[in-house]
Parts: C-alpha cells; sequence; structure tokens
C-alpha cells in the first residue's frame, strides 16, 4: 500500500529526517512511537505531500508519487492523493460549516459524487461513530473528542484506501482520548491499513501489527508490539519506554 525509501528532509540547514525507508501492507496497522522532536509528525507530513521530499521515494499502490526526490506531475499527485486520508491532532475541522457539511463538502466538490448518495453514507458514518444526533451541531458545539470523531468520519467518506492519524489524541483530556480510541479500534478490526503517531503506548501495543520506534530522525527499531514496547534491544527505545511507562 506504501513504500518510503530513502526519504530525506532538510528544514535549511537541519536534517530533520535520515535515510527513513518504511512499508506498510494492506490491512495493516502501523504506530509510530518515539520522543518529540523525533521526527514523526514530519515523516507523516512528507508521506502526505504536506512537506516536501528533498530525496528518496514514496509509492502509494506501486504509483510513484516521488522518485529520487522528484516529484509526479499534478493531474498524477491529484490521483495518488484519493488513495489517502489524514487525520490531525488539531482535528481542522471548518468551523463555519455544520458537521453534515464538513463531511460531504470534498465528495461531492472534489469527488464530483451524488449528493444525496454522499449524504446517505456521511449520515452511516456518523452513526458509525456515535453521533447520530449532530449532524446539524457546528464544531464550536462539540467536545474535542466529538471534534475528532467527526473528522474520522470525514476522513472516511471520501473512501480512502488508507488513513493517517497524525497524534489524533493528544489534544484531549483522558476520558476524550478513550472516546477516540474506540473508534480507531474499530477501524483496526474492519482491516483499515492505517499508520498511526501516537504516544498511547499502550493502545499502540493493542491495536498495532507492527511498531516503529523513531528517534533523531532515524527509524531506531521496528517490529511486533511484543518485541519492540515489551522486549526492545536498542538501548534508545529501553530508555525512552523506560522513561513513559513510569
Amino acid at each position: 500500500m506504501l513504500e518510503i525509501n530513502h526519504l530525506k528532509k532538510y528544514f535549511g540547514e537541519l536534517e530533520v529526517l535520515k535515510d527513513i525507508s518504511m512499508s506498510v501492507e494492506e490491512g495493516e496497522v502501523v504506530s509510530i512511537i518515539g520522543p518529540s522532536g523525533s521526527g514523526k509528525s514530519t515523516l507523516l507530513r512528507c508521506a502526505t505531500m504536506l512537506e516536501t521530499m528533498n530525496g528518496g521515494d514514496l509509492l502509494y499502490g506501486g504509483t510513484a508519487a516521488v522518485k529520487n526526490g522528484t516529484y509526479a506531475n499534478k493531474e498524477q499527485l491529484a490521483k495518488i492523493k484519493e488513495f489517502y486520508g489524514l487525520v490531525f491532532q488539531n482535528f481542522n475541522l471548518f468551523p463555519h460549516y455544520s458537521v453534515m457539511k464538513n463531511l460531504i463538502d470534498a465528495p461531492v466538490h472534489v469527488q464530483k459524487r451524488s449528493k444525496g448518495e454522499v449524504m446517505e453514507e456521511a449520515k452511516q458514518l456518523l452513526e458509525d461513530v456515535g453521533l447520530a444526533d449532530k449532524a446539524d451541531a457546528y464544531p464550536c458545539q462539540l467536545s474535542g473528542g466529538q471534534q475528532q470523531r467527526v473528522a474520522i468520519a470525514r476522513a472516511l467518506a471520501m473512501h480512502p484506501q488508507m488513513l493517517f492519524f497524525d497524534e489524533p489524541t493528544s489534544a484531549l483530556d483522558p476520558e476524550l482520548t478513550t472516546e477516540v480510541l474506540k473508534i480507531l479500534r474499530q477501524l483496526a478490526e474492519k482491516k483499515m491499513t492505517m499508520v498511526i503517531v501516537t504516544h498511547e503506548i499502550d493502545f499502540a501495543r493493542a491495536v498495532s501489527d507492527r511498531v516503529i520506534f523513531m528517534a533523531d530522525g532515524y527509524i531506531v527499531e521496528e517490529g511486533a508490539p511484543a518485541d519492540v514496547i515489551d522486549n526492545p534491544r536498542n538501548p534508545r527505545t529501553q530508555a525512552f519506554l523506560r522513561k513513559v511507562q513510569r
């Protein structure tokens, strides 16, 4: 589904991502953990083309978006971008749109799908995330957990083949975090392909097929949760987990 080879990313003189290579298979849930400043969110932003890669390859379903640091043309990139969805830590809902309009706007105007069909799907998605009664509400009338659940439903409304989550619970208190993690567990059970940058170690252990530990712009260790979280081999991983699991 996703293949990244030898990704490099600089901000000015600072090399933030140093030769990152990773892949994600269909139906796989991959969690990325690591300390602040390790490059986790930058990796996600490069993978979703919100940041420009300075070198390497980026492929979706075998189709190259970036080859040796050179991007495909505009039409090809637009097509590739339909392959995935991205859920941000701060929700990024349109504040002047109702919940329903947040969900249907892009499928209708970008994908040119039938409004009636999209609305029916959106109602079902809101039911799936436990917000069937909030279709006419505005983001400011919702809790953080509800806004994040709307953001997940909005991403799913575009029929992506995979979803990226950038610390989806970092802006939420523990009670609201539970609401959002429950939805992610349900998606994992349905075999939705997901890449999740998270600081929720117990959640990463429970839902991930594979865990990647990043530090200082490198992938330091990766493998099954039982290996990376419960029996890490690298001293850097061991030190990080000791600190966060105290």
